[in-house]
C-alpha cells in the first residue's frame, strides 16, 4: 500500500527532478505546506509572506522504498545545515522541512536525523524544521514535471541538471531509467 512523504528541500522543481524515476517512487508533486495562507499561488510562497515552504508529496512503495531510505536521499539531495537558504536560493520557503504524517513517520525522521548528525555527515548542525503536516496545497500545472519540461533554462540548466546528474551517480542503483 502506497504511502506519502511530505518534504522540504529548496526549490521544488530539484527536489522533484531528483526524486523522479527513483525505484518505489509512485509519483511526486510540488507544492507548498507549513504555512498559514489557504490555497497558496507560486507568487504569494515567493514573497516569503504565507510561512509556506516550497516541498513536494511523494507517493512511495514502502516495499521498495522505506521512508528511512528516502529521508536518506532527501538528506543528501540539499543542505539540510542552512536556515532558509539553499545556494542562492534564499527565504523561508526554502527552508528545510519534513512535514510527518502520524507517529511512525516522526519516530523514524528523529531516528534518522539522530543518525545524521551522530555520524557528522554534514559539518553544522540540521536545521530541519519536522513539523506534522497540516495541510498539502497542490503547485500549479506549470511546476509539476518543470525541469523535465524545462531543462535548458537558466535555473534548470545551471543548479537542476547538475543536482540531477549527482545525485543519480550516487544513487545509481535506485534509479529506473
Amino acid at each position: 500500500m502506497p504511502e506519502k512523504a511530505v518534504l522540504g528541500g529548496g526549490c521544488f522543481w530539484c527536489v522533484e527532478a531528483v526524486l523522479k524515476n527513483m525505484k518505489g517512487i509512485v509519483s511526486v508533486v510540488p507544492g507548498y505546506a507549513g504555512g498559514q495562507t489557504q490555497n497558496p499561488t507560486y507568487e504569494q510562497v515567493c514573497t516569503g509572506t504565507t510561512g509556506h515552504a516550497e516541498v513536494v508529496e511523494v507517493t512511495f512503495d514502502p516495499q521498495i522504498m522505506s521512508y528511512s531510505d528516502l529521508l536518506r536521499i532527501f538528506f543528501t539531495l540539499h543542505d539540510p545545515t542552512t536556515l532558509n537558504r539553499q545556494g542562492n536560493d534564499i527565504g523561508t520557503q526554502y527552508r528545510s522541512a519534513i512535514y510527518y504524517s502520524g507517529q511512525e513517520q516522526k519516530l523514524t525522521a528523529q531516528h534518522v536525523m539522530q543518525d545524521i548528525e551522530n555520524q557528522h555527515v554534514w559539518p553544522n548542525p540540521l536545521v530541519t524544521e519536522l513539523e506534522p503536516l497540516q495541510q498539502f496545497w497542490p503547485a500549479e500545472p506549470m511546476h509539476h514535471d518543470y525541469f523535465n519540461r524545462n531543462p535548458n533554462t537558466g535555473y534548470c540548466a545551471a543548479v537542476v541538471s547538475p543536482k540531477v546528474a549527482k545525485m543519480r551517480k550516487i544513487f545509481s542503483d535506485r534509479y529506473t531509467l
